[in-house]
């Protein structure tokens, strides 16, 4: 019924909301403990504030928990029966890019810039959202909200507080993930070693920003060389998309250390799914588990990695964890540390999901369908919480990498599915 005004009106105001997502973009909201400015820093403070006035602009009634997240009601009355949720900080911006990654840069009909579509690209469009149900004046008559928080890309410590502080309601989307309905989420292993650098003792190696992340650049030093390994950056649950520049040096790898050895055989360059450590699960849910050695650096006298794993919703933190550990304290790896998440499931049958389904279905115009990934979204740790959107699946948007970017044709499908799917979930 309201399809076609919505697609008018984001038409007629696409000026004022690239403008909105420009402004955003320009605020470095890498989140960070390490501050005086508590709980996550100055920058993500900054974008909190920017959503709030954002919010608040909308009539919304809106509360700031803390400096970890910011909220609006559409209603001042009435408890929530669905949130909208999504993040405002990034990932840092790192290099490669062929633009400035904090400023908004359209070019062949796409938006470049860190966070586009993870996570304030798809913020601004639930903002315009909001704004074209409350300015078409489209009635909805139970009361909604919106939650914009400040750490996502640290282990969500803000959803964590925010659960504590002010709660859930029973509906919870989050534009976080990929259309059509992402209600399955693989488990998470986070672990980091190391070992002696035998037999390397002048070997210098630097290689990772960050365990979720593939790298695209190996730095290696020897007495006689300098070499450069590049790669292609990923997200750590998208392995394949990338290109690991740790494993292609471990490939050409034919030195005297037995530990860098023993990484070339525990993860064979090209390989995705660890079944060369002991790993290579799958089931018929959530596809197959990935595994990807992400960090690799030399740091006094020592040999020090990291590798990110996403397990199916049929094994359990403590099996993979096992596993994993196994394998690399067999080859004489000492573990530093080792944490993670178990899966996340919703059922596809639930009312909620079939809503949501029926959107996609009605705005895009194709049939929709449930999906299952090993990116942890922003409703991970929530009960019944499901990610719809922002991307899709056959899309690589260089999430957490060089020219992070969404295209227009995406942004508009962003703004036009948050919108509906707001209308008819309040109904």
């Amino acid at each position: 019924m309201y399809k076609q005004k919505l697609h008018e009106y984001f038409e007629a105001h696409m000026d004022e909301i690239l403008n909105d997502l420009a402004q955003i973009i320009a605020i470095p909201s890498v989140a960070t403990t390490d501050t005086e400015i508590k709980p996550f820093g100055k920058h993500s403070k900054a974008a909190l504030d920017w959503g709030i006035k954002k919010l608040d602009e909308l009539g919304m009634t809106t509360r700031n928990i803390d400096n970890y997240a910011v909220h609006g009601d559409f209603f001042c009355e009435g408890e929530p029966v669905l949130a909208v949720l999504s993040h405002l900080d990034v990932v840092p911006a790192g290099e490669g890019w062929q633009s400035d990654p904090f400023k908004l840069d359209i070019r062949d009909d796409t938006l470049y810039g860190r966070g586009t579509i993870d996570d304030k690209g798809p913020s601004v469009a639930v903002i315009w959202a909001v704004k074209a149900i409350k300015e078409l004046g489209i009635p909805v008559n139970r009361n909604f909200r919106v939650i914009f928080g400040g750490n996502e890309e640290n282990g969500c410590e803000d959803m964590d507080y925010y659960e504590k502080k002010v709660g859930f309601p029973k509906m919870v989307f989050t534009p976080d993930g990929s259309f059509p309905v992402l209600n399955c989420e693989k488990g998470l292993v986070h672990l980091t070693f190391s070992a002696p650098l035998d037999g390397e003792s002048s070997l210098s190696i630097k290689a990772g920003l960050a365990l979720n992340a593939i790298p695209d650049r190996c730095e290696v030093v020897t007495d006689s060389e300098s070499v450069v390994i590049s790669g292609r950056s990923a997200h750590g649950s998208r392995p394949e998309n990338g290109k690991n520049a740790v494993t292609k040096f471990l490939a050409g790898y034919s030195g005297s250390s037995p530990y860098l050895l023993a990484l070339k055989d525990l993860f064979p360059h090209g390989e995705y799914d660890g079944k060369s450590c002991a790993l290579g699960f799958e089931d018929n849910i959530s596809g197959r588990m990935t595994c990807a050695l992400t960090m690799l650096n030399t740091e006094n006298g020592k040999l020090c990695g990291g590798i990110d794993i996403r397990f199916p919703i049929d094994k359990t933190y403590a099996e993979i964890s096992g596993i994993i550990t196994s394998s690399l304290e067999n080859a004489g790896f000492t573990i530093n540390s080792c944490e993670g998440m178990e899966p996340h499931y919703v059922d596809e049958k639930s009312d909620f999901i079939q809503t949501l389904l029926r959107v996609y279905e009605d705005v895009k115009g194709e049939k929709g369908y449930c999906i299952a990934e090993g990116g942890i979204t922003y409703v991970h740790n929530t009960d019944g919480g499901v990610a719809f959107g922002a991307e899709f699946p056959w899309e690589n948007n260089n999430m957490h990498g060089a020219d992070e970017h969404i295209t227009m044709e995406t942004f508009r499908y962003n703004l036009e599915m948050y919108a509906n799917a707001i209308i008819e979930l309040t109904k």
